[in-house]
């Protein structure tokens, strides 16, 4: 005799031995007991949950006759007479199945309907089960309608599909539906404890758990993976045999690369990772059981003391109570974000483990990140990551944070619109609107500039100003020096800054630098020109790159070429007072001020805000553009 597998051996026979469909069972077994029975019934639902076994027990239901053969419509079949056995082996002349996968087309549901004119030959009704009804053509939908809305007295229709939204509205409307969820893993699990009990074949707890998370709550698929993982394990069902013949990850791994991300221990994740690519483990099962993990540990620390799901025998319990308790709230959201995008990322990545190590780095990389801002937040000063420089000079919070806050400038010099307010204190735009000069002509605008065709730039062109004497040199200070003295409120009408800002913006107008070049122009202080060398501040340690740099002296000797100059270029890093981008932003700070003033000023306008009670609409008055050589 062959073998059965496991998934058509247990196949329920009765309602009562249905799992996991309670509110199926229960509408069906009111309805049979009150023999209030409706002519078409819709069971949808992902594979594997028991669509096309309902269907068979509500057939035997309606057909059975009992065991002493005169029994009628009953919500427990008897399973032994006639109609039932017959029903059970597939061979119930009134018990048709159609699998619409194959038979699709108008003429196979023709056929069928053809048979609907004849009563039934040997049961009380006639059933017609058409599976995966979703694949129907819309011709053979329409052909179905009037005996779907309308059939004989005697004949049922029981409709099957895993995918309802492809049913039409006209169908759905004239059945009875019901959704058939899918299982939970516990359900699942104590179903494969009963099976193997009765099979008599011993099993690992945490075996059948794997089993069971790995279905995705579809029974027949853990029937079939349990049958798999006997075979594989030669009548044995052990967690390691079927932890391999899965492929998934060993929960120890993910535990090990938690409790280094939460520790911030960048060579244990490296290492492990590594383990995994040796082992050949999969790198999408490692994201998944991390997410997995991490979206329990998020219910540990929102509801303490809930299981997330799991038994208490589960070992893994303490092991992710732990790990809640560890990693702050925000993090775990975090991480278990990253995860979910990084599956996704795993198949762009030339290699599986290449991406998978990213994405645990990418983890990694928010962890210093928090921890720097914590050491700001309390004062403390923070090594950067890149070697420090012999000419950087040290600030405190105090004086460079403000500025950092009002260097933001966009890529090109504002234009029009105001940027955005700032919560500065000295340094704050009312403040810098006082100091500020009049609105430069060297603007940059949409219409093209007199001076723009004039580059490279005469030596005439250039502000006359007068060469200070050279600055000293700022000194490095020792690991050991106190912090410096709050920065000196910003002042903007030097004269080494009035040739920076219009060199500079000259350029940006005329595309001669763009980008980081373009960034640490705008946001650097020229401080001093000694000796042939242009020397430069600026605040963040991102701007002061070699390239940008080269591309910056580059176009400034494209400038200067005609005045017979050729600067060298030499940054340093400290708090910045004047720059053209600050220059910039006043400027257009004041244009918008002037904007407003006028349209508030204006007769006209006061006499509608008067007499009809207008108003004006904040943010709606934008200054324009600036025209070179021309009042605004």
């Amino acid at each position: 005799m062959s073998y059965l597998v496991l998934a058509r051996k247990y196949r329920p026979r009765n309602f009562s031995e249905m799992v996991g469909q309670s509110h199926v069972v229960q509408a069906l077994s009111n309805a049979l007991g009150t023999q209030r029975l409706h002519h078409a019934y819709l069971f949808t639902g992902t594979r594997g949950v028991g669509k096309t076994t309902i269907s068979r027990i509500l057939a035997k239901s309606l057909n059975c006759l009992g065991a002493d053969g005169q029994g009628g419509i009953t919500a427990t079949p008897c399973g032994v007479c006639q109609a039932c056995t017959d029903i059970d082996s597939g061979r119930f002349v009134d018990y048709t199945e159609l699998d619409a996968a194959s038979n699709r087309g108008v003429d196979e549901i023709a056929q069928l309907l053809e048979q609907a004119v004849y009563k039934p030959v040997v049961g009380r009704f006639k059933v017609f089960m058409i599976d995966e009804v979703h694949m129907l053509t819309n011709t053979a939908f329409n052909a179905m309608l009037k005996t779907l809305e309308e059939p004989p007295e005697y004949l049922k229709f029981v409709l099957a599909t895993t995918d309802p939204q492809k049913v039409p509205a006209t169908v759905l409307s004239r059945c009875l539906q019901f959704n058939l969820r899918p299982m939970a893993p516990e359900t699942i699990l104590e179903h494969l404890v009963q099976v193997l009990r009765a099979e008599n074949i011993e099993a690992e707890p945490q075996a059948l758990r794997l089993l069971a998370r790995a279905a995705r709550g579809s029974m027949r698929d853990a029937l079939s993976l349990t049958d798999q993982a006997i075979a594989f394990g030669s009548g044995q069902l052990q967690e390691a045999s079927v932890r391999q013949m899965l492929g998934s990850v060993d929960r120890s791994y993910v535990f090990q690369l938690l409790d280094a991300l939460a520790r911030g221990d960048g060579k244990s994740v490296v290492e492990t990772s590594e383990v995994l690519r040796l082992n050949g483990l999969s790198a999408a099962s490692t994201l998944e059981e991390m997410a997995t993990v991490l979206q329990r540990m998020a219910v540990l620390q929102a509801v303490p003391g809930i299981g997330a799901g799991d038994d208490d025998a589960d070992p893994e319990i303490a092991a992710t109570a732990r790990l809640a308790q560890t990693l702050p709230a925000d993090e775990t959201q975090l991480l278990y974000s990253l995860c979910l995008h990084g599956r996704a990322e795993l198949g762009l990545a030339p290699d599986d483990y290449a991406a998978l190590t990213m994405v645990l780095l990418r983890l990694l990389a928010f962890k210093p990140a928090g921890a720097t801002t914590a050491a700001a937040a309390q004062g403390d000063a923070v090594e950067p990551p890149k070697k420090p420089q012999p000419e950087r000079v040290p600030a405190t919070p105090v004086a460079v944070r403000p500025v950092a806050a009002t260097v933001a400038a966009p890529l090109r010099p504002p234009l029009a619109a105001p940027p955005a307010p700032q919560n500065i204190e000295e340094n704050s735009p009312s403040a810098l609107v006082q100091r500020a000069p009049p609105a430069p002509d060297f603007v940059a605008s949409r219409d093209p500039l007199p001076w723009e065709d004039a580059l490279p730039m005469p030596a005439a062109a250039l502000p006359a100003v007068p060469v200070p004497a050279p600055a000293p040199a700022p000194v490095a200070a020792p690991a050991t020096a106190a912090p410096a003295a709050p920065a000196a409120p910003v002042v903007m009408n030097s004269p080494l800054g009035d040739v920076w800002t219009a060199l500079v913006n000259r350029m940006v107008a005329a595309e001669m630098i763009a980008a980081l070049a373009r960034e640490l122009a705008l946001q650097s202080e020229l401080r001093s020109q000694a000796d042939g060398v242009w020397t430069l501040r600026v605040e963040r340690e991102s701007l002061n790159q070699a390239a940008a740099r080269e591309k910056l002296q580059a176009a400034l000797q494209t400038a200067l070429q005609d005045s017979g100059q050729a600067p060298r270029l030499s940054v340093e890093l400290g708090p910045v007072g004047d720059s053209p981008a600050r220059r910039n932003s006043a400027a257009a700070l004041e244009r918008q001020r002037q904007a407003e003033e006028t349209i508030q000023n204006d007769p006209f306008v006061q006499d509608m805000m008067r007499d009809w009670g207008a108003r004006i609409v904040p943010g709606s008055i934008k200054p324009l553009a600036p025209v070179a050589g021309k009042p605004i």
